[in-house]
Protein backbone atom coordinates (compact mmCIF):
# COMPACT_ATOMS: atom_id res chain seq x y z
CA UNK A 1 0.00 0.00 0.00
CA UNK A 2 1.60 3.27 -0.94
CA UNK A 3 1.90 6.32 1.33
CA UNK A 4 -0.96 8.20 -0.65
CA UNK A 5 -3.50 5.32 0.02
CA UNK A 6 -2.64 5.19 3.62
CA UNK A 7 -2.98 8.98 3.64
CA UNK A 8 -6.64 8.64 2.22
CA UNK A 9 -8.09 6.26 4.79
CA UNK A 10 -6.62 8.00 7.68
CA UNK A 11 -8.13 11.08 6.17
CA UNK A 12 -11.60 9.29 4.98
CA UNK A 13 -11.24 8.03 9.19
CA UNK A 14 -11.01 11.83 9.93
CA UNK A 15 -13.71 13.21 7.89
CA UNK A 16 -15.96 10.23 9.21
CA UNK A 17 -15.79 11.09 13.13
CA UNK A 18 -16.07 14.89 12.28
CA UNK A 19 -19.07 14.10 10.88
CA UNK A 20 -20.33 11.88 13.37
CA UNK A 21 -19.41 14.67 16.22
CA UNK A 22 -16.59 12.35 18.14
CA UNK A 23 -13.90 13.84 19.90
CA UNK A 24 -12.40 17.07 18.26
CA UNK A 25 -8.74 16.42 20.02
CA UNK A 26 -8.66 12.61 18.45
CA UNK A 27 -9.93 13.96 14.86
CA UNK A 28 -7.43 17.10 14.75
CA UNK A 29 -4.53 13.83 15.72
CA UNK A 30 -5.51 11.88 13.02
CA UNK A 31 -5.64 14.14 10.36
CA UNK A 32 -2.32 16.01 11.05
CA UNK A 33 -1.35 12.11 10.82
CA UNK A 34 -2.65 11.75 7.11
CA UNK A 35 -0.78 14.69 6.28
CA UNK A 36 2.38 13.78 7.63
CA UNK A 37 2.15 10.14 6.16
CA UNK A 38 1.21 12.24 2.52
CA UNK A 39 4.85 13.81 2.77
CA UNK A 40 6.91 10.89 4.04
CA UNK A 41 10.33 10.71 1.96
CA UNK A 42 10.06 6.77 2.24
CA UNK A 43 7.22 4.04 2.03
CA UNK A 44 6.34 3.34 5.58
CA UNK A 45 4.86 -0.32 4.18
CA UNK A 46 8.77 -0.97 4.32
CA UNK A 47 8.87 -0.36 8.24
CA UNK A 48 7.99 -2.07 11.50
CA UNK A 49 5.32 -1.32 13.39
CA UNK A 50 7.94 -0.36 16.26
CA UNK A 51 9.61 2.13 13.37
CA UNK A 52 6.75 3.49 12.56
CA UNK A 53 5.20 4.57 16.00
CA UNK A 54 8.60 6.60 15.51
CA UNK A 55 7.30 8.52 12.81
CA UNK A 56 6.90 12.50 13.71
CA UNK A 57 2.68 12.49 14.05
CA UNK A 58 1.43 9.27 14.18
CA UNK A 59 2.39 8.11 18.06
CA UNK A 60 1.44 4.44 19.34
CA UNK A 61 -2.68 4.70 18.62
CA UNK A 62 -2.19 6.14 15.17
CA UNK A 63 0.95 3.83 13.95
CA UNK A 64 -1.25 0.96 15.27
CA UNK A 65 -4.39 1.93 13.04
CA UNK A 66 -1.71 2.03 9.79
CA UNK A 67 0.15 -0.99 10.86
CA UNK A 68 -3.47 -2.53 10.72
CA UNK A 69 -4.24 -0.95 7.45
CA UNK A 70 -1.17 -2.47 6.12
CA UNK A 71 -1.61 -6.17 6.95
CA UNK A 72 -5.43 -6.04 6.94
CA UNK A 73 -6.47 -3.55 4.10
CA UNK A 74 -9.24 -1.64 6.07
CA UNK A 75 -9.01 -1.06 9.74
CA UNK A 76 -12.08 -2.16 12.17
CA UNK A 77 -12.86 1.72 13.51
CA UNK A 78 -13.41 2.77 9.90
CA UNK A 79 -15.16 -0.70 8.82
CA UNK A 80 -17.62 0.44 12.44
CA UNK A 81 -17.96 4.08 11.19
CA UNK A 82 -18.79 3.75 7.97
CA UNK A 83 -21.65 0.78 8.54
CA UNK A 84 -23.27 3.89 10.53
CA UNK A 85 -22.94 6.33 7.39
CA UNK A 86 -24.55 6.47 4.24
CA UNK A 87 -22.77 5.11 0.95
CA UNK A 88 -23.83 8.48 -0.73
CA UNK A 89 -22.68 10.66 2.14
CA UNK A 90 -19.25 9.15 2.17
CA UNK A 91 -19.09 9.84 -1.55
CA UNK A 92 -19.80 13.62 -1.03
CA UNK A 93 -16.76 14.09 1.03
CA UNK A 94 -14.98 13.96 -1.93
CA UNK A 95 -16.50 16.96 -3.73
CA UNK A 96 -14.59 19.95 -3.72
CA UNK A 97 -15.83 22.82 -1.28
CA UNK A 98 -18.34 20.99 0.55
CA UNK A 99 -16.43 19.69 4.25
CA UNK A 100 -17.96 17.26 6.94
CA UNK A 101 -19.60 20.43 8.20
CA UNK A 102 -21.26 21.05 5.32
CA UNK A 103 -22.04 17.21 4.74
CA UNK A 104 -23.73 17.09 8.54
CA UNK A 105 -26.28 20.00 7.74
CA UNK A 106 -27.01 18.47 3.92
CA UNK A 107 -27.13 15.37 5.74
CA UNK A 108 -28.88 16.16 9.46
CA UNK A 109 -30.79 19.49 8.39
CA UNK A 110 -31.96 18.83 4.65
CA UNK A 111 -32.52 15.26 4.69
CA UNK A 112 -30.31 14.64 1.65
CA UNK A 113 -27.94 11.04 1.75
CA UNK A 114 -26.62 11.20 -1.84
CA UNK A 115 -25.02 12.99 -4.47
CA UNK A 116 -27.93 12.79 -6.81
CA UNK A 117 -30.42 14.68 -4.09
CA UNK A 118 -27.94 16.77 -3.36
CA UNK A 119 -27.65 18.42 -6.83
CA UNK A 120 -31.74 18.00 -7.15
CA UNK A 121 -31.66 20.29 -3.79
CA UNK A 122 -29.24 22.72 -5.46
CA UNK A 123 -31.32 22.98 -8.99
CA UNK A 124 -34.58 23.72 -5.97
CA UNK A 125 -32.46 26.47 -4.34
CA UNK A 126 -32.66 24.78 -1.61
CA UNK A 127 -29.18 24.69 -0.02
CA UNK A 128 -28.99 28.71 -0.03
CA UNK A 129 -30.83 28.69 3.28
CA UNK A 130 -29.14 26.20 5.46
CA UNK A 131 -26.31 27.19 7.60
CA UNK A 132 -22.84 28.30 5.92
CA UNK A 133 -24.29 28.02 2.57
CA UNK A 134 -24.95 30.89 0.02
CA UNK A 135 -25.92 31.14 -3.69
CA UNK A 136 -21.73 31.20 -4.96
CA UNK A 137 -21.43 27.96 -2.97
CA UNK A 138 -24.75 26.11 -4.03
CA UNK A 139 -23.23 26.87 -7.43
CA UNK A 140 -20.10 25.91 -7.34
CA UNK A 141 -21.12 22.33 -5.80
CA UNK A 142 -23.51 22.33 -8.54
CA UNK A 143 -21.16 22.86 -11.10
CA UNK A 144 -18.56 20.15 -9.11
CA UNK A 145 -21.48 17.32 -9.38
CA UNK A 146 -22.05 17.96 -12.87
CA UNK A 147 -18.31 17.47 -13.78
CA UNK A 148 -18.67 14.14 -11.55
CA UNK A 149 -21.84 12.97 -13.63
CA UNK A 150 -20.06 13.52 -16.96
CA UNK A 151 -16.90 11.56 -15.84
CA UNK A 152 -18.74 8.44 -16.11
CA UNK A 153 -19.82 9.02 -19.89
CA UNK A 154 -23.37 9.41 -19.46
CA UNK A 155 -25.09 12.91 -19.53
CA UNK A 156 -28.82 13.95 -19.11
CA UNK A 157 -30.56 15.05 -22.50
CA UNK A 158 -30.78 18.55 -20.98
CA UNK A 159 -27.26 17.98 -20.52
CA UNK A 160 -26.28 17.22 -23.72
CA UNK A 161 -28.45 19.39 -26.18
CA UNK A 162 -26.17 22.57 -25.47
CA UNK A 163 -23.49 20.81 -26.43
CA UNK A 164 -24.76 18.97 -29.33
CA UNK A 165 -26.84 22.14 -30.57
CA UNK A 166 -23.21 24.04 -30.54
CA UNK A 167 -21.88 20.78 -32.54
CA UNK A 168 -24.32 20.55 -34.93
CA UNK A 169 -24.32 24.41 -35.99
CA UNK A 170 -19.98 24.00 -36.02
CA UNK A 171 -20.32 20.90 -38.44
CA UNK A 172 -22.37 23.19 -40.35
CA UNK A 173 -20.34 25.66 -41.18
CA UNK A 174 -17.37 23.95 -41.71
CA UNK A 175 -19.28 21.73 -43.65
CA UNK A 176 -19.93 24.21 -45.83
CA UNK A 177 -16.95 25.59 -46.46
CA UNK A 178 -15.21 22.05 -47.38
CA UNK A 179 -17.79 20.16 -49.35
CA UNK A 180 -20.85 22.89 -49.39
CA UNK A 181 -23.25 20.25 -51.33
CA UNK A 182 -22.97 17.81 -48.28
CA UNK A 183 -26.02 16.73 -45.72
CA UNK A 184 -25.92 16.08 -42.38
CA UNK A 185 -27.66 15.26 -39.72
CA UNK A 186 -27.84 14.14 -35.99
CA UNK A 187 -28.92 10.67 -35.59
CA UNK A 188 -28.97 7.79 -32.67
CA UNK A 189 -30.35 7.98 -29.11
CA UNK A 190 -30.62 11.75 -29.08
CA UNK A 191 -32.64 12.21 -31.99
CA UNK A 192 -35.04 10.06 -30.61
CA UNK A 193 -35.02 12.44 -27.11
CA UNK A 194 -33.65 9.33 -25.08
CA UNK A 195 -33.60 11.00 -21.45
CA UNK A 196 -29.83 9.52 -20.77
CA UNK A 197 -26.93 9.98 -23.61
CA UNK A 198 -23.98 7.99 -23.93
CA UNK A 199 -22.70 9.52 -26.92
CA UNK A 200 -23.60 11.44 -30.19
CA UNK A 201 -24.23 9.53 -33.29
CA UNK A 202 -24.05 12.23 -36.25
CA UNK A 203 -23.97 11.44 -40.63
CA UNK A 204 -22.35 13.37 -42.82
CA UNK A 205 -23.87 11.97 -46.94
CA UNK A 206 -21.03 13.60 -49.27
CA UNK A 207 -19.68 12.80 -53.43
CA UNK A 208 -16.44 13.75 -51.67
CA UNK A 209 -15.54 11.40 -48.81
CA UNK A 210 -11.71 12.04 -49.41
CA UNK A 211 -12.29 15.46 -48.86
CA UNK A 212 -13.86 15.20 -45.71
CA UNK A 213 -11.42 12.79 -44.48
CA UNK A 214 -8.46 15.05 -45.59
CA UNK A 215 -9.81 17.92 -43.53
CA UNK A 216 -11.57 16.56 -40.84
CA UNK A 217 -8.25 17.62 -38.75
CA UNK A 218 -9.19 21.14 -39.45
CA UNK A 219 -12.46 21.16 -37.52
CA UNK A 220 -11.35 22.52 -34.40
CA UNK A 221 -14.11 22.27 -31.65
CA UNK A 222 -13.06 18.35 -31.77
CA UNK A 223 -9.88 16.23 -32.50
CA UNK A 224 -11.38 13.29 -34.74
CA UNK A 225 -8.82 10.11 -34.03
CA UNK A 226 -10.07 7.14 -35.37
CA UNK A 227 -11.31 6.13 -38.32
CA UNK A 228 -13.08 2.86 -39.12
CA UNK A 229 -15.73 1.24 -41.03
CA UNK A 230 -16.33 4.87 -42.65
CA UNK A 231 -16.65 5.74 -38.89
CA UNK A 232 -14.68 9.05 -37.15
CA UNK A 233 -14.70 9.37 -33.11
CA UNK A 234 -13.98 11.80 -30.95
CA UNK A 235 -14.55 12.78 -26.83
CA UNK A 236 -15.87 16.29 -26.52
CA UNK A 237 -14.01 18.65 -23.94
CA UNK A 238 -17.43 17.51 -21.34
CA UNK A 239 -16.60 13.78 -22.17
CA UNK A 240 -19.19 13.06 -24.27
CA UNK A 241 -18.75 10.48 -26.89
CA UNK A 242 -18.96 11.66 -30.32
CA UNK A 243 -19.03 9.02 -33.75
CA UNK A 244 -19.67 10.94 -36.92
CA UNK A 245 -20.53 8.93 -40.06
CA UNK A 246 -19.60 9.23 -43.50
CA UNK A 247 -21.70 8.21 -46.09
CA UNK A 248 -22.56 8.51 -50.13
CA UNK A 249 -24.79 11.40 -50.57
CA UNK A 250 -27.15 8.98 -52.47
CA UNK A 251 -27.79 7.11 -50.02
CA UNK A 252 -27.62 9.54 -46.82
CA UNK A 253 -31.77 9.44 -46.19
CA UNK A 254 -31.21 5.53 -45.76
CA UNK A 255 -28.26 5.43 -43.11
CA UNK A 256 -29.50 8.60 -41.54
CA UNK A 257 -32.93 6.55 -40.94
CA UNK A 258 -30.94 3.39 -39.61
CA UNK A 259 -29.04 5.51 -37.36
CA UNK A 260 -31.87 6.73 -35.42
CA UNK A 261 -34.24 4.09 -35.07
CA UNK A 262 -33.63 1.07 -32.71
CA UNK A 263 -33.07 -2.12 -34.30
CA UNK A 264 -36.20 -3.50 -33.93
CA UNK A 265 -38.20 -0.46 -35.74
CA UNK A 266 -35.65 -0.52 -38.58
CA UNK A 267 -35.89 -4.03 -39.23
CA UNK A 268 -39.51 -4.17 -39.27
CA UNK A 269 -39.91 -0.81 -41.61
CA UNK A 270 -37.23 -1.86 -44.09
CA UNK A 271 -38.53 -5.60 -44.22
CA UNK A 272 -41.43 -3.42 -46.15
CA UNK A 273 -39.93 -0.38 -47.93
CA UNK A 274 -37.13 -2.67 -49.58
CA UNK A 275 -34.55 -1.21 -50.43
CA UNK A 276 -32.92 1.23 -53.29
CA UNK A 277 -32.14 5.47 -52.48
CA UNK A 278 -34.63 7.32 -51.10
CA UNK A 279 -34.98 10.83 -51.31
CA UNK A 280 -36.68 11.46 -47.69
CA UNK A 281 -37.06 9.52 -44.79
CA UNK A 282 -40.62 9.94 -46.04
CA UNK A 283 -40.03 8.09 -48.61
CA UNK A 284 -38.78 5.33 -46.90
CA UNK A 285 -42.00 4.89 -45.05
CA UNK A 286 -44.23 5.59 -48.29
CA UNK A 287 -42.65 2.91 -49.82
CA UNK A 288 -42.85 0.49 -47.08
CA UNK A 289 -46.80 1.56 -46.73
CA UNK A 290 -46.56 3.41 -43.20
CA UNK A 291 -47.66 6.89 -42.46
CA UNK A 292 -44.53 9.06 -41.12
CA UNK A 293 -43.12 8.04 -37.67
CA UNK A 294 -41.73 10.97 -35.71
CA UNK A 295 -37.77 10.02 -34.58
CA UNK A 296 -39.02 9.79 -30.97
CA UNK A 297 -41.17 7.09 -31.12
CA UNK A 298 -38.99 4.78 -33.48
CA UNK A 299 -38.56 2.20 -30.24
CA UNK A 300 -39.73 -0.77 -31.68
CA UNK A 301 -42.79 -0.75 -29.85
CA UNK A 302 -46.57 -0.47 -31.47
CA UNK A 303 -45.41 2.59 -33.21
CA UNK A 304 -45.18 0.34 -36.87
CA UNK A 305 -48.60 -1.07 -36.53
CA UNK A 306 -50.33 1.94 -35.41
CA UNK A 307 -48.80 3.95 -38.58
CA UNK A 308 -50.12 0.71 -40.88
CA UNK A 309 -53.77 1.70 -39.64
CA UNK A 310 -52.87 5.27 -39.97
CA UNK A 311 -53.37 5.80 -36.26
CA UNK A 312 -50.29 7.47 -34.70
CA UNK A 313 -50.94 10.20 -32.08
CA UNK A 314 -50.60 13.88 -33.31
CA UNK A 315 -48.11 14.21 -31.58
CA UNK A 316 -48.16 17.59 -28.24
CA UNK A 317 -45.98 20.41 -29.25
CA UNK A 318 -44.47 23.42 -26.90
CA UNK A 319 -46.75 25.43 -28.24
CA UNK A 320 -49.69 23.18 -27.46
CA UNK A 321 -49.23 24.43 -23.42
CA UNK A 322 -51.48 26.84 -22.13
CA UNK A 323 -50.89 26.82 -18.92
CA UNK A 324 -47.54 25.70 -16.23
CA UNK A 325 -48.94 23.82 -13.15
CA UNK A 326 -46.59 22.63 -10.02
CA UNK A 327 -44.54 25.78 -9.40
CA UNK A 328 -42.52 26.88 -5.98
CA UNK A 329 -42.11 30.85 -5.08
CA UNK A 330 -40.61 32.52 -2.18
CA UNK A 331 -43.47 31.27 -0.28
CA UNK A 332 -41.45 27.75 0.26
CA UNK A 333 -38.24 26.82 -1.37
CA UNK A 334 -38.41 28.94 -4.83
CA UNK A 335 -35.99 31.74 -5.60
CA UNK A 336 -39.06 34.20 -7.17
CA UNK A 337 -42.07 35.99 -5.68
CA UNK A 338 -45.26 34.60 -6.38
CA UNK A 339 -46.05 37.52 -8.90
CA UNK A 340 -42.69 37.23 -10.83
CA UNK A 341 -43.49 33.65 -11.23
CA UNK A 342 -47.14 34.51 -12.36
CA UNK A 343 -45.70 37.68 -14.54
CA UNK A 344 -43.27 35.28 -16.05
CA UNK A 345 -45.71 33.02 -17.37
CA UNK A 346 -48.02 36.10 -18.38
CA UNK A 347 -45.77 37.97 -20.06
CA UNK A 348 -42.86 36.12 -21.51
CA UNK A 349 -44.20 32.90 -21.84
CA UNK A 350 -47.96 34.23 -23.01
CA UNK A 351 -49.62 31.26 -20.90
CA UNK A 352 -53.07 31.86 -19.93
CA UNK A 353 -52.81 31.24 -16.35
CA UNK A 354 -50.41 29.52 -13.54
CA UNK A 355 -50.52 26.72 -11.36
CA UNK A 356 -48.70 27.90 -7.74
CA UNK A 357 -47.83 24.63 -5.75
CA UNK A 358 -45.65 25.54 -2.93
CA UNK A 359 -44.43 22.55 -0.34
CA UNK A 360 -46.75 21.54 2.49
CA UNK A 361 -46.51 22.09 6.44
CA UNK A 362 -44.36 18.37 6.17
CA UNK A 363 -41.77 19.52 3.97
CA UNK A 364 -39.80 21.58 6.85
CA UNK A 365 -36.88 21.27 5.14
CA UNK A 366 -38.47 23.46 1.84
CA UNK A 367 -40.10 26.20 4.24
CA UNK A 368 -43.37 23.76 3.58
CA UNK A 369 -46.47 26.23 4.59
CA UNK A 370 -48.52 25.88 7.82
CA UNK A 371 -52.44 26.16 7.73
CA UNK A 372 -51.92 30.18 8.95
CA UNK A 373 -49.68 30.80 5.76
CA UNK A 374 -52.03 29.08 3.39
CA UNK A 375 -54.67 31.48 3.86
CA UNK A 376 -52.20 34.40 3.96
CA UNK A 377 -50.84 32.90 0.24
CA UNK A 378 -54.58 32.51 -0.80
CA UNK A 379 -55.38 36.51 0.52
CA UNK A 380 -52.08 37.26 -1.72
CA UNK A 381 -53.42 35.25 -4.76
CA UNK A 382 -56.71 37.01 -5.19
CA UNK A 383 -55.21 39.97 -4.90
CA UNK A 384 -53.30 39.76 -7.99
CA UNK A 385 -56.23 37.57 -10.07
CA UNK A 386 -57.76 41.00 -9.47
CA UNK A 387 -54.46 42.63 -10.55
CA UNK A 388 -53.74 40.07 -13.60
CA UNK A 389 -57.71 39.36 -14.75
CA UNK A 390 -57.87 37.44 -17.76
CA UNK A 391 -54.35 36.02 -16.62
CA UNK A 392 -55.43 32.84 -13.76
CA UNK A 393 -53.04 32.16 -10.34
CA UNK A 394 -54.70 28.64 -9.59
CA UNK A 395 -54.36 27.99 -5.65
CA UNK A 396 -52.49 24.91 -5.47
CA UNK A 397 -50.34 22.45 -3.22
CA UNK A 398 -47.89 20.24 -3.18
CA UNK A 399 -48.96 17.80 -0.55
CA UNK A 400 -46.61 15.33 0.74
CA UNK A 401 -47.96 11.78 0.96
CA UNK A 402 -47.30 10.47 4.19
CA UNK A 403 -45.71 7.05 5.21
CA UNK A 404 -49.07 5.71 5.41
CA UNK A 405 -50.26 7.40 2.15
CA UNK A 406 -52.93 10.07 3.74
CA UNK A 407 -51.75 14.13 3.09
CA UNK A 408 -50.61 16.19 5.49
CA UNK A 409 -53.11 18.64 5.87
CA UNK A 410 -57.36 17.70 7.02
CA UNK A 411 -60.24 17.91 4.53
CA UNK A 412 -60.73 21.47 5.93
CA UNK A 413 -57.64 22.64 4.57
CA UNK A 414 -57.12 21.00 1.41
CA UNK A 415 -60.70 21.80 0.13
CA UNK A 416 -59.59 25.78 0.01
CA UNK A 417 -57.18 24.80 -3.00
CA UNK A 418 -58.58 24.68 -6.63
CA UNK A 419 -56.58 21.61 -6.79
CA UNK A 420 -53.65 19.65 -5.12
CA UNK A 421 -50.42 17.77 -6.21
CA UNK A 422 -49.77 14.94 -4.25
CA UNK A 423 -46.24 13.86 -3.86
CA UNK A 424 -43.72 11.74 -1.76
CA UNK A 425 -40.39 13.34 -0.79
CA UNK A 426 -39.72 10.70 2.27
CA UNK A 427 -39.74 7.19 3.34
CA UNK A 428 -38.52 6.38 -0.14
CA UNK A 429 -36.75 2.83 0.75
CA UNK A 430 -40.74 0.75 0.76
CA UNK A 431 -40.92 -2.50 -1.12
CA UNK A 432 -42.44 -2.31 -4.21
CA UNK A 433 -45.86 -3.77 -1.85
CA UNK A 434 -45.79 -0.94 0.42
CA UNK A 435 -44.83 1.86 -2.15
CA UNK A 436 -47.78 0.95 -4.43
CA UNK A 437 -50.55 0.67 -1.25
CA UNK A 438 -49.07 4.14 -0.23
CA UNK A 439 -49.44 5.76 -3.72
CA UNK A 440 -53.09 4.47 -4.12
CA UNK A 441 -54.38 4.96 -0.53
CA UNK A 442 -52.82 9.04 -1.48
CA UNK A 443 -54.80 8.61 -4.98
CA UNK A 444 -58.05 7.54 -3.29
CA UNK A 445 -58.07 10.93 -1.83
CA UNK A 446 -61.17 12.86 -3.32
CA UNK A 447 -58.93 16.19 -3.01
CA UNK A 448 -55.60 14.23 -4.57
CA UNK A 449 -56.15 15.96 -8.59
CA UNK A 450 -52.48 15.01 -9.77
CA UNK A 451 -50.05 12.44 -8.88
CA UNK A 452 -46.62 14.52 -8.58
CA UNK A 453 -43.45 12.95 -9.96
CA UNK A 454 -44.62 9.45 -9.12
CA UNK A 455 -41.45 7.18 -8.39
CA UNK A 456 -39.65 9.79 -6.96
CA UNK A 457 -36.19 8.67 -9.30
CA UNK A 458 -33.64 11.13 -10.00
CA UNK A 459 -31.35 10.34 -13.47
CA UNK A 460 -28.11 8.96 -13.28
CA UNK A 461 -28.09 9.13 -9.24
CA UNK A 462 -31.55 7.76 -7.37
CA UNK A 463 -33.68 4.55 -8.61
CA UNK A 464 -37.33 5.06 -8.40
CA UNK A 465 -38.73 3.53 -5.05
CA UNK A 466 -40.48 0.75 -6.46
CA UNK A 467 -43.93 0.15 -7.54
CA UNK A 468 -46.43 -1.57 -9.45
CA UNK A 469 -46.76 0.72 -12.57
CA UNK A 470 -50.22 -0.46 -13.89
CA UNK A 471 -51.77 -1.09 -10.39
CA UNK A 472 -51.11 2.78 -9.65
CA UNK A 473 -52.02 4.05 -12.90
CA UNK A 474 -55.19 1.84 -12.95
CA UNK A 475 -56.17 3.58 -9.64
CA UNK A 476 -55.58 6.58 -11.18
CA UNK A 477 -58.02 5.92 -14.26
CA UNK A 478 -60.36 4.86 -11.53
CA UNK A 479 -60.38 7.63 -9.27
CA UNK A 480 -60.20 10.39 -12.79
CA UNK A 481 -56.24 11.44 -10.91
CA UNK A 482 -53.71 13.11 -13.57
CA UNK A 483 -50.36 12.03 -13.21
CA UNK A 484 -47.49 14.23 -13.52
CA UNK A 485 -44.48 14.54 -16.32
CA UNK A 486 -42.81 15.99 -13.79
CA UNK A 487 -40.58 17.77 -16.89
CA UNK A 488 -37.42 18.26 -14.54
CA UNK A 489 -34.42 16.93 -16.56
CA UNK A 490 -33.71 14.87 -13.86
CA UNK A 491 -36.61 13.34 -13.09
CA UNK A 492 -38.47 12.74 -16.25
CA UNK A 493 -41.16 11.00 -13.93
CA UNK A 494 -43.91 9.17 -15.05
CA UNK A 495 -41.41 7.34 -17.12
CA UNK A 496 -42.16 7.34 -20.98
CA UNK A 497 -42.69 3.92 -21.37
CA UNK A 498 -45.97 3.96 -19.42
CA UNK A 499 -47.45 6.55 -20.93
CA UNK A 500 -49.14 4.69 -23.11
CA UNK A 501 -50.61 2.69 -20.90
CA UNK A 502 -51.73 5.40 -18.96
CA UNK A 503 -53.06 7.04 -22.25
CA UNK A 504 -54.87 3.94 -23.01
CA UNK A 505 -56.54 3.71 -19.71
CA UNK A 506 -57.93 7.33 -20.39
CA UNK A 507 -55.39 8.93 -17.58
CA UNK A 508 -54.42 12.57 -18.38
CA UNK A 509 -51.09 13.28 -17.95
CA UNK A 510 -49.39 17.11 -16.90
CA UNK A 511 -46.69 18.37 -18.22
CA UNK A 512 -45.57 19.75 -15.17
CA UNK A 513 -41.81 21.68 -14.47
CA UNK A 514 -41.61 21.89 -11.14
CA UNK A 515 -40.22 25.49 -11.21
CA UNK A 516 -38.53 26.84 -8.17
CA UNK A 517 -37.19 29.92 -9.90
CA UNK A 518 -38.73 31.70 -13.36
CA UNK A 519 -35.70 29.84 -16.01
CA UNK A 520 -37.52 26.80 -14.33
CA UNK A 521 -40.22 27.08 -16.87
CA UNK A 522 -38.52 25.97 -19.85
CA UNK A 523 -37.94 22.39 -18.38
CA UNK A 524 -41.21 22.07 -19.53
CA UNK A 525 -39.70 21.54 -23.25
CA UNK A 526 -37.72 18.46 -22.02
CA UNK A 527 -41.39 17.43 -20.15
CA UNK A 528 -42.82 17.46 -24.34
CA UNK A 529 -40.15 15.93 -25.59
CA UNK A 530 -40.54 12.73 -23.39
CA UNK A 531 -44.47 13.32 -23.71
CA UNK A 532 -44.38 12.75 -27.41
CA UNK A 533 -42.26 9.62 -27.12
CA UNK A 534 -44.87 8.19 -24.80
CA UNK A 535 -47.38 8.85 -27.67
CA UNK A 536 -48.99 12.61 -25.61
CA UNK A 537 -51.26 14.18 -27.42
CA UNK A 538 -52.75 17.92 -27.01
CA UNK A 539 -55.82 16.40 -25.78
CA UNK A 540 -54.52 14.21 -23.38
CA UNK A 541 -52.20 16.70 -21.47
CA UNK A 542 -54.04 18.62 -18.41
CA UNK A 543 -51.73 21.97 -19.20
CA UNK A 544 -52.76 22.01 -22.94
CA UNK A 545 -56.51 22.60 -22.20
CA UNK A 546 -57.56 26.15 -22.11
CA UNK A 547 -58.36 28.19 -18.89
CA UNK A 548 -61.94 27.69 -19.59
CA UNK A 549 -61.73 23.88 -20.25
CA UNK A 550 -59.00 23.66 -17.00
CA UNK A 551 -61.51 25.84 -15.00
CA UNK A 552 -64.35 23.59 -15.80
CA UNK A 553 -61.89 20.69 -14.90
CA UNK A 554 -60.88 21.92 -11.39
CA UNK A 555 -64.61 23.21 -10.61
CA UNK A 556 -65.91 19.46 -11.10
CA UNK A 557 -63.63 18.02 -8.96
CA UNK A 558 -64.17 20.11 -6.32
CA UNK A 559 -68.18 19.99 -6.27
CA UNK A 560 -67.69 16.12 -5.45
CA UNK A 561 -66.22 15.82 -2.57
Amino acid sequence: MENKAIARTLRLLSQLMELHNENPFKIKSIANAAFKVDKLPFAIRDKSLEEIGQVDGLGKSISAKVWELLQTGTMAELEDILKETPEGIVEMLGIKGIGPKKIVVIWKDLGIENIGELYYACNENRLIEAKGFGLKTQEEIKKVIEFKMAAHGKFLYAQAEGMVNKLHADLSVWLNTVSPQSLLGIAGAYRRCVEIIEEIELIIGTDDPDRIMEQISTFEPLQFEEFTDNTFTALSPFGLKIKLQLANRSEFYLSWFKLTGNEEHVSEVLSLAGTGTFESEEEIYQKAGLSFVAPELREGLNEVQLAKENKLPILITDSDLKGSLHNHSTWSDGVHTLEEMALYCKDHLQLEYFGICDHSKSAFYANGLNEQRVYAQHREIEALNAKLAPFKIFKGIESDILYDGSLDYSDEILKTFDFVVASVHSNLRMDEEKATARLIKAIENPFTTILGHPTGRLLLSRKGYPIDYAKVIDACAANKVVIEINANPLRLDLDWRWHRYALEKGVLLSVNPDAHRTEGFHDTHYGVLVGRKGGLTAKQCLNAFSLAEITTVFEDRSANH
